[in-house]
């Protein structure tokens, strides 16, 4: 107060200035309200993200269970939900089994297990690094139900929300069902039922207490743990739960004992590594069908014939892959009637599921060039026509033979046996290539062909399915035949839903061209760039192929069991170091069928016609070939 305010009197004195307002408890009331609004907001964003569980858990079986031709199991896949097995039908000690390894306190805690989180974290503490997780089984069924691997806080976090919801929801034995049926056991199978039939060959009813605890011990890491990829792991994981069921008090320690001293008799004829290629290929026609009811699938298969061509194609691989630069191969097997009897897509189906069998788009080289034979022989040429194997131009475009090697003036069976360039390019531009690209459709090729100057020589990408089975006609009098590999879809219960018709074949190819094109593709294998591929047990045909830059290495060919077709490249389209049809992949085909059962029959459908390739006629056409090679020794003196 100033002097002169000091003089006044008090009434008469400046009044004091009114106290502010306090305005931090209205601002804090604010900032509560819209973050709780925006809380909610994110809170119901997350609950919308969470997958509908009801309808998880009620959706209807998918479950699909492939055979071989002698009925033996693939593979049996469920497309994302199992066929559901109550436990109330499994013995007691089957579910006890995955709660003493997996999460003891699974009938006490309320899907989050608080005590098991605090022990997990301090062995991991102790241990200085993860040695083991506290997730529940609750946890886990919600994971799997995620189907999203990522480890993040807010995946954690819908976990542990799920997780509750679930118990809410559901009893503790629906939960355990529902994961039961749901786990990964692996070698491609998920939940319990499969995992018994595909290890053990028998229901998830009739497990015994070793194999329960088998089955338990790989759901940790089921790629290293199950019990067809590493038999003494997965016994010795199996002993691990048996102790931990035995100090749970879900079984006695003589049980125990019993149960450690049992081994478990593992099944290991159903399936191979590579099996899985031909199991997506015939899955893949097949959505219509499953769903509801679990479906059996008689394929075309034969599981002695697909381990041949793994083995084989691992073996050649091994052997000279490194040293051609080539790191990938297909090879495919096909009956007379088109069954495929053999498939594989790759070097590795664990590494590489893509089928490269069915769906890898590659030049096929001089193995297209049957189509230009046939077209010829069909427009008047014959397989003594006399051409020149010289360099040619066709409107600036020069082809050469293979190391620029030129033999003049020879017949057709020998221009097809060293698989000269210069002629075939010859005989596209006479017939035209629009015609060369309906003589290969016309047999069985269905991927786009260009109608160029080049088309002969193979320029136009094919896979090697589709080129296997357009040697077909060759193999079997002419008759084109689609490759399938589903004889029949039925029910388990016995009713059938799906039966491959009887079919008669369409003759694609005269019987006089199919004689000569036989002549000309046995003469490849026994004096031209086949011969590495000659059978030593049975009359065959064939033909190589290479493309430019050594990009891809080609074999197909055929005896009165088979047609088998071979590639090896990479999947960068990079060079091999001079890898030719002649070389590995001949000498694959000639392995594969040498391992294969000779004789095996097409095993057609009642009422469908087969006209395998007869043996004599591969003979005849020797015959006929050696007949002519001594005319035309004898005329020039070669």
């Amino acid at each position: 107060m100033t002097r002169e305010n000091r003089a006044l009197p008090p009434d008469m004195a400046e009044a004091a200035p009114p106290r502010r307002r306090r305005l931090w408890p209205y601002a804090l009331t604010v900032v509560m309200v819209w973050s709780a609004v925006f809380g909610a907001v994110l809170v119901a964003q997350f609950l919308f993200e969470l997958p509908d569980v009801p309808v998880l858990a009620t959706n209807p079986a998918f479950d699909v269970t492939l055979l071989d031709i002698q009925g033996r199991q693939i593979a049996r896949r469920s497309a994302g939900r199992g066929a559901v097995i109550n436990i109330a039908s499994l013995p007691s000690y089957v579910p006890n089994a995955f709660i003493a390894i997996e999460d003891r306190r699974f009938r006490e805690h309320v899907g989050i297990d608080p005590i098991g989180l605090f022990r997990a974290g301090i062995g991991n503490l102790l241990a200085g690094r993860v040695v083991e997780g506290g997730s529940t089984l609750t946890q886990q069924l919600a994971k799997n139900l995620f189907l999203d691997p990522a480890r993040t806080f807010r995946r954690k976090l819908q976990e542990a929300t799920l997780a509750l919801y679930l118990e809410s929801r559901y009893s503790k034995d629906q939960i355990l069902t529902l994961y039961l049926n749901r786990v990964y056991f692996g070698a491609g199978v998920f939940g319990i039922e499969a995992a018994s039939e595909r290890f053990f060959g028998k229901p998830a009813s009739r497990l015994t207490l070793p194999e329960a605890a088998m089955l338990a011990g790989s759901v940790k890491a089921p790629t290293r743990f199950n019990p067809v990829a590493n038999p003494d792991t997965s016994e010795q994981r199996a002993r691990v739960v048996l102790r931990a069921m035995a100090d749970a008090g879900f079984i006695t320690e003589q049980q125990r004992q019993l149960a450690s001293a049992s081994r478990a008799r593992i099944t290991r004829s159903e399936g191979t590594p590579g099996s899985g290629y031909f199991v997506d290929w015939v899955l893949s026609r097949v959505s219509g069908y499953a769903g509801g009811e679990p479906i059996i699938i008689d394929t075309t298969l034969d599981l002695d014939a697909q381990n041949a061509a793994e083995q084989t194609v691992a073996r050649g691989l091994a052997q000279e892959g490194e040293a051609l630069n080539a790191h990938q191969a297909a090879l495919v097997a096909l009956a007379p009637d088109g069954a495929v009897r053999a498939m594989l897509g790759g070097a590795s189906y664990r590494d590489s599921p893509f089928n490269r069998a069915s769906e890898a788009l590659r030049q096929p080289g001089s193995a297209f060039k049957p189509f230009v034979y046939v077209a010829a022989f069909e427009h008047g040429r014959t397989p003594e026509t006399v051409m020149d194997d010289a360099p040619i131009d066709i409107h600036g475009w020069r082809p050469e033979d293979y190391e620029n090697k030129y033999e003049g003036e020879i017949p057709l069976t020998r221009a097809f046996a060293i698989s000269s360039n210069a002629i075939a390019a010859q005989l596209t531009a006479e017939i035209g290539p629009s015609a060369i690209a309906h003589t290969a459709r016309r047999l069985g090729i269905t991927s786009p062909l260009a109608s160029v100057s080049s088309l002969g020589l193979g320029t136009s990408a094919v896979t090697p399915l589709e080129l296997a089975s357009a040697y077909v006609p060759f193999a079997n009098g002419g008759l084109r035949a689609e490759p399938f590999g589903i004889v029949r879809i039925r029910t388990r219960s016995g009713k059938t839903l799906y039966s491959r018709p009887a079919s008669e074949g369409v003759e694609v190819i005269s019987p006089s061209v199919e004689t000569d094109m036989t002549r000309l593709l046995s003469g490849a294998l026994e004096n031209g760039t086949g011969r590495s591929a000659r059978l030593s047990d049975r009359e065959s045909a064939g033909k190589t192929g290479t493309t430019q830059d050594y990009r891809d290495a080609w074999f197909v060919g055929y005896s009165a069991d088979l047609v088998c077709g071979v590639w090896i490249g990479n999947d960068d389209n990079a060079a091999m170091n001079r890898a030719t049809g002649g070389g590995l992949p001949a000498r694959m085909f000639k392995t594969f069928m040498e391992r294969t059962e000779r004789g095996m029959p097409p095993r057609p459908l009642p009422g469908q016609s087969v006209q395998p390739l007869a043996t004599r006629q591969i003979a005849k056409a020797n015959s006929e070939r050696d007949e002519f090679d001594r005319l035309i020794n004898s005329l020039f003196g070669t």
